[in-house]
C-alpha cells in the first residue's frame, strides 16, 4: 500500500478467507441517511494520493465521550477492519483505549499483511462510529503505536512497515470486505498463523493465536442494524478530475437506499474471497477493491502494454489509450462483461490537479484487481459472509 502517484496493490490481507457465519441483516424501515457517510476521492491526507478514496470514522474509547473524529481513512473492500495511525489519533484518547490481552495477560498486536508492505500496532478495543452507526467495543488496531515501536522480524519479513502518514498515505484503513475477521486461520488450535497476531511483552513479542471475538474485524457485522453488508456509490467520471464524492451505504435491504435493484449478485469462493475473470480466452481469479487505486491485471506480455518509467513503473504507459473487455463470473455461474480503458499513467499525472483517474492501469501477474476505477459509476454491494440478504445469503458482490 503505497500513496502518492504510484500503485498500490491489493489492499488484502494475506491469507486464505474461511466461511463464517457473522451477524444477520437488520429490518426493513424507511431510509432517513442514517446508514450514509461520505466518501470523497481526493489528493488524501498527505497531499497525493492518485485514486484513494476516504472517509471520516470516528473513534471512541469504548462506552465514553471520549472520541476523535478522524478524517483522510481510506475505504477498503478488501480487508477488514478499522486500522488508525497512532499519530492521527490524540494521546488522550489513545491513551484511553483498552488494550487487548491474551489468555496469559500478554499484549496483543497484529502485523497485518498488505500486498505492499504492513501495519504494525497493538489491537485496542474502542467504539467506531460511521454515519449513524455504531460497532460497540470492537477490536482495532493501532498503527505505530511508540509503546510498541519494535517490529518482529518475522513481521517485517513480509514487508515494510507502513506506519507514518508519509508511508501510509492515508490516516487510516477502514476495512469493509466480504467477510468478517481478518484471519480465520490465526484461531486457537490451529498452526497457520502467518505471523500476524503477536503475544508481547515489553519489547518482546512472539507469534500467538487469537480467537475471532479478539481479531480486527469488520466493523459493519458489528451494527445493531444496517449489518449485512455495505453499498459503494460513486459517480461516472469521464475523464480525470481533481475530486469525486460519493456515499458509502450501510446494509443491503434495509432501508429504502440500499435495495439491490437491478443488480447482479456474484457470489465468492468461500475460501479464497474471489470470483473469476475470462480475459483473452483465459480465466484468472479477481475481486473487487476500492483499495487499489488501478485496474491492476495481469502483465506486459499478456496485455500488451508497456510499463511506465521509473519512478511509475507500477503502471502500464500505453502509447495511446486503449480498451478492453473482461467478463466477471461468480461461483453461481452469473456472469457479466465490463469494458474499461487504459491510458498512459505518465500522461495522466502530468496534471497534478487531479486525483481521480478512471483510466488507471498496472501490472497484477495473474490475477484481475478491479480497483478503484471499476467503481466509478457503478453502484457495488458487498455483502457479508454468512449474512442474510436479499440476494441470499453472503460472501457476494453485487452491481
Amino acid at each position: 500500500m503505497m500513496f502518492a502517484k504510484t500503485s498500490i496493490i491489493g489492499i488484502t490481507c494475506g491469507f486464505a478467507f474461511l466461511s463464517l457465519t457473522s451477524c444477520g441483516g437488520g429490518s426493513g424501515s424507511k431510509s432517513s441517511d442514517n446508514n450514509v457517510a461520505t466518501v470523497v476521492v481526493n489528493q488524501g491526507p498527505d497531499n497525493g494520493y492518485a485514486n484513494g478514496l476516504f472517509t471520516t470514522v470516528t473513534i471512541c474509547a469504548a462506552g465514553t465521550s471520549n472520541c476523535q473524529a478522524i478524517s483522510g481513512v481510506l475505504v477498503d473492500t478488501m480487508s477488514y477492519g478499522v486500522r488508525i495511525l497512532s499519530s492521527a489519533m490524540a494521546s488522550s484518547l489513545s491513551g484511553a483505549l483498552s488494550q487487548q490481552k491474551d489468555a496469559n495477560g500478554d499484549s496483543v498486536s497484529e502485523c497485518a499483511e498488505f500486498s505492499d508492505g504492513i501495519t504494525w500496532g497493538p489491537v485496542k478495543t474502542a467504539d467506531v462510529k460511521i454515519a449513524s452507526e455504531v460497532a460497540s467495543a470492537t477490536p482495532i488496531q493501532l498503527i505505530g503505536d511508540p509503546a510498541f515501536s519494535t517490529v518482529p522480524g518475522g513481521c517485517t519479513s513480509a514487508g515494510a512497515p507502513e506506519d507514518t502518514l508519509a508511508k501510509l498515505g492515508a490516516n487510516g484503513i477502514l476495512g469493509i470486505g466480504p467477510f468478517v475477521q481478518d484471519c480465520p486461520a490465526c484461531v486457537p488450535g490451529t498452526t497457520n498463523n502467518q505471523n500476524f497476531y503477536y503475544a508481547c511483552v515489553g519489547s518482546s513479542c512472539s507469534v500467538t493465536t487469537v480467537s475471532l471475538a479478539q481479531q480486527v474485524q469488520n466493523p459493519v457485522a458489528a451494527f445493531k442494524t444496517d449489518n449485512n453488508g455495505v453499498l459503494v456509490e460513486l459517480p461516472a467520471v469521464a475523464s480525470s478530475m481533481p475530486t469525486v464524492s460519493g456515499s458509502l451505504i450501510f446494509g443491503i435491504g434495509t432501508q429504502s437506499n440500499n435495495s439491490l435493484g437491478g443488480a447482479h449478485v456474484f457470489t465468492l469462493d468461500g475460501s479464497t474471497g474471489n470470483i473469476s475473470t475470462g480475459f483473452k480466452g483465459k480465466t484468472y481469479s479477481s475481486f473487487l477493491d476500492t483499495g487499489s487505486n488501478a485496474y491492476f491485471f495481469l502483465d506486459s506480455a499478456t496485455t500488451g502494454m508497456a510499463l511506465c518509467p521509473s519512478p511509475e513503473n507500477g503502471f502500464y504507459c500505453p502509447s495511446a489509450q486503449l480498451s478492453f473487455s473482461a467478463t466477471n463470473t461468480g461461483t453461481n455461474k452469473a456472469s457479466s462483461t465490463v469494458s474499461f480503458n487504459i491510458d498512459n499513467a505518465n500522461t495522466l499525472f502530468s496534471n497534478s490537479a487531479d486525483n481521480a483517474f478512471p483510466t488507471l492501469g498496472g501490472p497484477n501477474s495473474g490475477m484481475f484487481d478491479w480497483g478503484l476505477p471499476f467503481f466509478y459509476g457503478r453502484n457495488v454491494f458487498v455483502a457479508i459472509d454468512g449474512a442474510g440478504t436479499p440476494g441470499g445469503a453472503g460472501p457476494y458482490w453485487a452491481y
